[in-house]
């Protein structure tokens, strides 16, 4: 059978097929010596004996994060807010880096409008491109337009601790606290208990990937994006590349550069510059053997 690893857990992946029919599963031996790891998301082979299966197969990848484990999203909504605790722009765009290097479209939530327009936040990211939705988990504001963007497809929501990130899933679904919170239950949840991946099935067939400590995103423990690289992750730099006048141009002192006149022209976010170098300037510290393979 085809099908999709919706769960990882204890060494098991749990496969369900086109009908919705979910299988435990262990992987091939072979995956081990290729260092390759089934992740949630992987869409595989399996091949079936008895109620279990064995993935034999995992079909190419569109893009994958190492933290948290999970490969073939949709899109990765980033929620924000004005209100208490405001959110650092830099976090947010360090997020925006690695999940467009991975080629993963982003949304901004800006939150708790009810608390605090949001009106900065949300005129940074629109003009920097990024589709931006100003919500409030609190009085339901923008939550339906919200769940529009991201019906049938398989997103993982993100952002800094208290920006209301259930308060919104649980929005959108209610449902989503019951199956999460029996989960969580039955696995004891806690600071040193199993860790584990799980694609949850929304309303209007939209998947979210929850995991432990996942509201983080773990920015800090993922791998950077490499410095030569970085120009590319920021999709509001695209229009004034190549336009340099050193090929090499790293958009940071060079005599001649697009991107620094675009900035001073003000077509570009003040706040997204200064993430840039302050990425460029981490990446340079980063150490060759440091880069893990994709």
């Amino acid at each position: 059978m085809e099908g999709r690893i919706v769960k990882a857990l204890s060494g098991f992946y749990y496969v369900e097929d086109a009908q919705g029919n979910v299988v435990a599963c262990r992987a091939r031996g072979k995956f081990r010596k290729e260092q390759l790891t089934p992740l949630v998301g992987d869409w595989v082979e399996v091949a079936l004996e008895g109620g279990t299966g064995t993935v034999t197969e995992i079909r190419p990848r569109r893009n994958h994060f190492l933290r948290p484990a999970v490969a073939n999203l949709d899109a990765l909504v980033v929620l924000a807010s004005g209100a208490i605790p405001v959110t650092e722009p830099f976090l947010i765009d360090r997020i925006t880096a690695i999940a467009g290097e991975q080629n993963v479209p982003v949304l901004i939530c800006v939150n708790k409008c009810d608390l605090e327009d949001g009106t900065e936040l949300a005129r940074i990211y629109t003009h920097a491109g990024y589709p931006v939705y100003r919500t409030s988990a609190e009085t339901g504001e923008g939550v339906a337009e919200l769940g529009a963007a991201i019906r049938s497809r398989v997103v993982a929501f993100t952002g800094n601790s208290g920006v209301g990130k259930s308060s919104i899933l649980n929005r959108l679904d209610p449902a989503f606290r019951i199956r999460v919170g029996e989960v969580s239950d039955r696995l004891g949840r806690g600071r040193h208990t199993t860790r584990h991946v799980e694609l949850y099935r929304m309303a209007g067939g939209t998947y979210v990937a929850d995991t432990p400590g996942f509201s983080s995103f773990d920015t800090e423990r993922m791998e950077l994006v490499v410095k030569e690289n970085l120009q590319y992750a920021f999709p509001d730099f695209a229009p004034f590349l190549g336009q340099c006048q050193f090929h090499d141009c790293a958009h940071m002192a060079e005599p001649g550069c697009r991107v620094r006149q675009a900035l001073a022209d003000g077509a570009l976010e003040p706040t997204r510059y200064a993430s840039y170098v302050r990425l460029y300037e981490q990446a340079k510290e980063w150490k060759a053997w440091e880069q893990k393979p994709r």
